[in-house]
């Protein structure tokens, strides 16, 4: 159980350590023990009440995030120690846990405006079939009416009942108003849709037909259904972590998005000879470019994007290759 304690004024931190399968609870911490105790593991701290007034108001484990990668690691095994490499200050995970900020908002604009233009480019093609098509399985893709798991409903049904629930508790006034004035009706595709975040928007998207995706394709630079469907996917796991406030800079993707095989738009043949190149920030940054590229062309991300990158802090135990960054990235046609 977590408990909160007050010290002068200052709240006690849980430190706790993992042994096996059994987490260790360690004695509570001061702002100030904490201070202690990053400086008895290297890490110089060269203004202890700026440092004390970030761990207060950020906290000592979400800082830990931008510190990890500045810690020792064993030689052989490769396990990170506690001990901090040689000249690791405080303010170098600061500024990190700054930059990463201000890089979730340069991403959210380009996911908000891709899962905008998605939702209607979905619309528009399901709509043709029926105002009710994304409720029609034969207006679907054959991989929706499988089972969700083993004995249990379909994908589609359960997509279903999501998007239900959404649209009869929803406070937003389009879904106030239909339910008012069609009590009785379920919403055609072109407004259901916009109650989709992401994540449910990817898994329509996923079971949709390949003719259609096709047509879908055709909006984003070409794109082809198996390569559109895993971008989706991606687009709403990055999409998730900005809006969680999580760490993103070098965060590993849970889904990457498909940077291989043939259709691949020729801006990114360069990540075919990154190793993990889909594994990090750059793929999906990438991958957004690309399709702003053609669902809107005027937009100055690119350049927002570019420009922030530069501000990334300068520090001899930080690259940009942990967040799956080529060295020579500048100079592909993608950003130029």
């Amino acid at each position: 159980m977590n408990h909160t304690h007050k010290q002068y004024g200052l709240p006690r931190c849980c430190f706790g350590t993992r042994v096996g399968l059994f987490y260790v609870q360690q004695p509570y911490l001061t702002i100030c023990d904490q201070i202690e105790l990053l400086l008895s593991r290297g890490m110089v701290v060269e203004d202890r009440p700026k440092a004390a007034e970030y761990l207060q108001r950020i906290g000592y484990y979400r800082l830990s995030a931008y510190w990890h990668p500045m810690r020792e690691r064993d030689p052989n095994s490769g396990l990170v120690k506690d001990a901090f490499v040689r000249g690791t200050t405080f303010k170098e995970a600061t500024d990190l846990y700054t930059f990463d900020g201000r890089l979730r908002l340069i991403m959210l604009d380009a996911l908000e405006r891709l899962e905008v233009s998605l939702r209607t480019e979905v619309a528009l093609c399901l709509g043709k079939y029926n105002p009710n098509a994304h409720r029609i399985l034969n207006c679907l893709g054959r991989d929706f009416a499988a089972p969700a798991f083993k004995g249990g409903a379909s994908k589609h049904r359960e997509w279903l009942q999501r998007l239900d629930k959404r649209a009869n508790e929803s406070k937003d006034q389009f879904a106030q108003h239909f339910r008012t004035k069609y009590p009785s009706e379920d919403m055609p595709v072109w407004i259901a849709v916009e109650l989709l975040d992401f994540g449910p928007l990817s898994h329509l998207i996923s079971g949709m037909k390949n003719n259609d995706l096709y047509k879908i394709g055709k909006s984003f630079g070409g794109l082809r259904p198996d390569t559109l469907k895993s971008w989706a996917r991606s687009l709403a796991f990055a999409r998730n972590i900005c809006a969680h406030h999580s760490r993103l800079w070098n965060k590993p993707l849970v889904n990457q998005p498909s940077i291989n095989g043939a259709g691949l738009p020729a801006d990114l043949h360069h990540l075919k000879n990154v190793p993990n190149a889909g594994k990090r920030l750059y793929s999906i940054a990438s991958v957004s470019r690309v399709m702003l590229q053609s669902a809107n062309p005027r937009t100055a991300w690119k350049d927002r994007f570019v420009a922030h990158i530069a501000t990334f802090p300068n520090s001899p135990r930080l690259t940009l290759r942990s967040a799956g960054f080529p060295d020579d990235w500048l100079l592909q046609g993608l950003w130029k």
